[in-house]
């Protein structure tokens, strides 16, 4: 029997042949993705007896072939992302693939022969934007507290000069133990493509990085993470790339749990965008999905609910009155409370759309909410800048 563990600290595949357990292949890599949902497919079995396999490494996925006697070959593959959901045949390997330049893909690989050519199957982008110019990522590793490292992948507006400055949207993944992907991201095309700078950052607790920073989120969620967001746009703000007074957070999910705690004390973040959020940590641990609610439990402990009396910055709330997972009566409870306190709080309800805002018909109307909220900051801030220079 196969299975992946992660007991060498790193997600690996293993054997036990009934009285032994060993592992296949040790790799300090991911062999699967965060378990988000259920059905994934990370490794398969071709029939000369090797293994094809797909590895994390931070924001990056690689395609490997274990030989039968353990020796770990890389394919070569124009993709940095591989979605967990392989499919093997014969010695034939399908697999959903991307980069940042190129939307996923439906590829075949013959693995039987020595250098295995791409065949692609299907295409998921949209003809309107064929030849369209888009923005790609630069990885930043950045030194954190208590001696960490966080890595941030930063997209500049699209077009823009080597030294560009720009307003800036951090962007805190779901999860929270999702991670960043290497991947084209319409949705931070979207903002660059309108002038801002998009940067994903792999906080404590992401997939890609090994069981101990993964668990170490657990007990310290809304207050780790934050420190990595906040440490991420702190630095851009020293280096001159993101605008003072235009930096904003953003989450969707947990990441929406983690945007709102990052507005609820004082920091580089003029506002926040939370879509689908968990305010309560231990409301979402009982409405999860069963086989999460271990993990959700392990979350709990840190900086706990959110708040409406510690938010110190503008807020839109984007939610689905259809989300099982994210209750919608926490998020409508919490905008009523900071529209009383005089907040400036803003709230986009969804009808009929579930926890997964992004895959669903109004997925268009959140991202230009989202877009109005960031333009309606700046003008406040860009009005007040004026007032201050009148007065003098």
């Amino acid at each position: 029997m196969y299975f992946l563990s992660d007991r060498s600290g790193w997600w690996n595949l293993y054997r036990w042949n009934g009285l032994n357990v060993g592992a296949v292949a040790p790799i300090a890599g991911e062999c699967a993705a965060e378990p988000w949902e259920l059905g994934y497919a990370s490794y398969g079995f071709l029939d000369d007896g090797r293994i094809v396999m797909a590895v994390q490494e931070g924001p990056r996925h690689r395609l490997v072939v274990v030989e039968p006697d353990r020796t770990v070959r890389p394919v070569d593959l124009p993709y940095t992302s591989i979605k967990p959901y392989l499919a093997v045949r014969g010695t034939a390997v399908a697999l959903i693939g991307s980069s940042p330049t190129v939307a996923p893909q439906v590829a075949l690989l013959d693995m039987a022969d020595a250098d295995p050519q791409v065949e692609v199957l299907a295409r998921s982008e949209h003809p309107a934007l064929e030849g369209a110019r888009v923005s790609t990522p630069t990885e930043l590793r950045l030194p954190v507290a208590s001696g960490r490292e966080v890595l941030a992948l930063v997209y500049p507006p699209t077009g823009a000069a080597a030294d560009w400055r720009a307003p800036v949207i951090v962007r805190a993944h779901p999860g929270p133990t999702a991670s960043c992907l290497l991947r084209l991201d319409w949705q931070a095309q979207f903002f660059t493509s309108r002038g801002f700078a998009v940067v994903d950052v792999d906080y404590l607790g992401s997939t890609g990085y090994g069981r101990v920073f993964r668990e170490s989120l657990y007990g310290r969620w809304g207050l780790d993470d934050v420190v990595d967001c906040a440490s991420v746009a702190v630095h851009l703000l020293s280096a001159g790339r993101a605008v003072p007074g235009q930096v904003f957070i953003r989450g969707a999910s947990a990441g929406g749990y983690t945007a709102l705690h990052a507005v609820a004390e004082d920091g580089p973040f003029a506002a926040a965008t939370a879509v689908s959020a968990i305010v309560d940590p231990d409301r979402w641990a009982q409405t999860v999905p069963r086989f999460q609610q271990a993990h959700a439990m392990r979350l709990g402990g840190g900086a706990g609910p959110v708040r409406a009396a510690a938010v110190q910055r503008p807020v839109l709330l984007i939610h689905g009155t259809a989300d099982e997972v994210a209750v919608v009566e926490d998020v409508r409870h919490l905008a009523k409370e900071l529209t009383s306190l005089g907040m400036a709080s803003k709230m986009l309800l969804l009808p009929d759309v579930g926890h997964y805002v992004a895959s669903s018909r109004r997925a268009g109307a959140a991202l230009e909410a989202e877009l109005a909220h960031y333009l309606s900051v700046m003008t406040c801030t860009a009005d007040d800048l004026r007032g201050d220079g009148h007065e003098q």
